[in-house]
């Protein structure tokens, strides 16, 4: 892999390639074609843990705005909706996931990627400013999951 950025959250090393661009909404991002292709980043996957059910709302095609739910994910730890990280057209969803969510866990930064938009990636997090903002947040989240990462 290539290099690689590390944040701490409690015990964990939190791995973040140096490669692609990040989302606030812990998020990653890569060109692919036209397209960004976005996953979990190790932060939200974490956060997660063990993923088992991802359902999607929108169909590939579907114009898709800023804050426009577009999916629902189930894991040991949350149920959360998905948002888009940026507007624009979805592309394409990975539809290996939808018969097996586990490889966002597995493989995240690959085979577990979630979708492509087709949109532009001007609000993007180059790594560097991606975990500045982590540690901007970590505090809260901390707070907000009483402890779990740390026992």
């Amino acid at each position: 892999m290539s290099d690689e950025l590390v944040f701490m959250m409690g015990k964990f090393e939190a791995r973040f390639p140096t490669d692609r661009q990040y989302a606030k909404n812990h998020c990653w991002a890569t060109r692919s074609g036209d397209a960004y292709r976005f996953g979990f980043s190790a932060y939200a996957v974490r956060l997660l843990q063990d993923v088992y059910f991802l359902e999607w709302q929108v169909d590939e095609g579907a114009k898709i705005v800023e804050g426009q739910e577009i999916g629902f994910i189930e894991s040991s730890k949350a149920e959360s909706e998905l948002y888009p990280p940026i507007p624009g057209v979805l592309a394409r969803l990975n539809p290996e996931l939808m018969s097996d969510p586990s490889r966002i866990n597995v493989d995240m930064y690959g085979e577990g990627w979630l979708y492509e938009i087709n949109g532009s990636g001007e609000t993007l997090l180059d790594p560097h400013q991606y975990i500045e903002h982590l540690a901007s947040v970590w505090e809260i989240t901390q707070r907000t999951i009483k402890g779990q990462l740390n026992e």
